[in-house]
């Protein structure tokens, strides 16, 4: 059985099938509010223990039409990461993962995505020779 909160791992083109695109000054610390003490301190990731930043995206899928297209992607990083394209460019992300969840607000189903690295997508000549962008 899978039980709640499970992380699966997807591809790039699973979750962004049209691929997606880096919203400027978007990378941030998480973080996170104790109601007792009333009080924000840094997120940690509760599987792994690792900091979370936040980065949003723009989805490039069509199909979405006039819907909004911002997607909030969790960073796990130790460091807070660099965005690796100058505004509006396109970007990939490693180690992702997805979590279904029932939006409290709406009743409706839900992603949260996780990734442990955020990349400039690779090139064609890249893509052919197996090779990463660094």
């Amino acid at each position: 059985m899978i039980k709640s909160g499970h992380r699966f791992t997807v591809s790039m083109q699973e979750a962004f099938p049209q691929g997606c695109v880096f919203v400027p000054g978007s990378i941030a610390e998480g973080m996170d509010y104790d109601e007792k003490t009333k009080m924000r301190t840094p997120a940690r990731d509760k599987v792994t223990g690792t900091r979370v930043y936040q980065c949003r995206v723009m989805d490039a899928d069509e199909e979405l039409g006039a819907r909004s297209r911002e997607v909030m992607v969790k960073l796990l990083s130790d460091v807070q990461p660099a965005p690796p394209v100058g505004a509006f460019q396109p970007v990939e992300f490693e180690g992702l993962t997805v979590t279904a969840y029932v939006d409290q607000k709406s009743g409706r189903l839900a992603y949260s995505y996780r990734a442990t690295g955020i990349v400039a997508p690779k090139t064609l000549a890249e893509v052919r020779a197996g090779k990463a962008v660094s």
